[in-house]
C-alpha cells in the first residue's frame, strides 16, 4: 500500500486545512513537497477549480491553486514523487489540450504525471466556463477516451502534438462516489478515487465488481491525521481504509506550521511502515 500526500496550502478545505495555511506561500509549499519526496511518498495532489460558488465555499473551501501551474512548479523542486491531479474536471478542458499541457509536464518531470479525472459537480462552475452540464457524464467518457488515445503520441487526429508525454500509457484515476464512477474507472481508467464515502460503503461497492490486476484504489481518511499526537486514531483510520481495499492512501496531517507539517509527515511515514506494510 502506497502513501501519498494531499498537498496542503494549494487546497484548503474547512475542517482539514490548518489556519496557518491561509498565509503560507511557495516557500512553505516547497518545504513540504520536498520533505514528502525525500520520505518516499508515492504522490502529491492538486485539485481543479476555477471558481467555487460563494454559497458552497463554507463546505468546499475557496482556495484552489491551479493544478498545472502548481504541479509544474513542484516538479522542479522534487525528483521522484508523482504529480497527481485530484481531480481534473473533464468538462472544463479539451482532451487534446490536456494531452499537450500535461504531456509537457510529464516530459518535464521525467514521466511522473498521474491524471486524476472526474465528471464534476458544480453547476455554477460549468456555467462560468460555458461547459455542458446536462450531458457531462457521457461527454466526460468521450473526452477520457480521446485523452487516452492522444496521450504520448506525436500525431493525433491529423495534428502534431509536440512535445508529448514520455509514454503512451498513463495512470488514470477516476474520481466519484457512485457505482457509475467505479464502472467508469474500470472501463476507462487504471484506478478509482472515491470521495465522501465511508469505508464500509467502499467495501460494499468494490464487492460488486472484479478488479483487474494492478487496478489502483486510492482512498483518503477525509480528515487531517495527527500521527504524533494520536497515533492510535491515525492507525485505526488507515487500517480501515486498507481493509476496505486501498492500494494507495492520500493523506493530510494536522500541523501548526510548515516545519511541524514535515515532522508529522515523517511520523506518518514511520507509522505506515511499522504497521501497514
Amino acid at each position: 500500500m502506497r502513501l501519498g500526500l494531499s498537498t496542503p496550502i494549494v487546497v484548503q478545505v474547512p475542517g482539514i486545512a490548518s489556519p496557518w495555511e491561509a498565509a503560507a506561500g511557495p516557500g512553505e509549499l516547497t518545504r513540504i513537497a520536498t520533505a514528502a519526496d525525500e520520505l518516499g511518498f508515492d504522490h502529491l495532489t492538486c485539485s481543479d477549480h476555477v471558481g467555487v460558488p460563494a454559497a458552497a465555499a463554507e463546505v468546499r473551501g475557496a482556495t484552489y491553486w491551479d493544478p498545472l501551474a502548481t504541479l509544474s512548479y513542484l516538479a522542479a523542486h522534487t525528483t521522484r514523487i508523482r504529480l497527481a491531479t485530484s481531480v481534473l474536471v473533464l468538462g472544463y478542458h479539451h482532451p487534446l489540450a490536456l494531452a499537450k499541457s500535461y504531456g509537457t509536464l510529464d516530459r518535464l518531470s521525467g514521466g511522473r504525471v498521474v491524471l486524476g479525472v472526474g465528471v464534476g459537480s458544480l453547476a455554477e462552475e460549468f456555467a462560468l466556463l460555458g461547459a455542458a452540464w446536462e450531458d457531462r457524464g457521457a461527454l466526460a467518457d468521450a473526452a477520457l477516451s480521446r485523452l487516452r488515445g492522444a496521450w504520448g503520441r506525436r500525431e493525433v487526429e491529423g495534428l502534431v502534438l509536440d512535445p508529448h508525454a514520455t509514454a503512451t500509457t498513463v495512470p488514470i484515476w477516476v474520481g466519484g462516489r457512485t457505482r457509475r464512477s467505479l464502472r467508469r474507472a474500470l472501463a476507462l481508467g487504471t484506478g478509482w478515487i472515491p470521495f465522501g464515502l465511508r469505508a464500509d460503503e467502499i467495501t460494499a461497492m468494490l464487492a460488486t465488481v472484479t478488479l483487474p490486476d494492478g487496478f489502483d484504489v486510492v482512498l483518503s481518511p477525509g480528515v487531517a491525521l495527527d500521527p504524533q499526537g494520536n497515533e492510535k486514531d491515525s492507525l485505526r483510520r488507515l487500517a480501515a481504509l486498507r481493509a476496505a481495499g486501498a492500494t494507495h492512501l492520500t493523506c493530510a496531517v494536522r500541523a501548526s506550521g510548515a516545519d511541524h507539517y514535515c515532522d508529522q509527515l515523517a511520523a506518518l511515514r514511520d507509522l505506515v511502515d511499522r504497521h501497514l506494510r
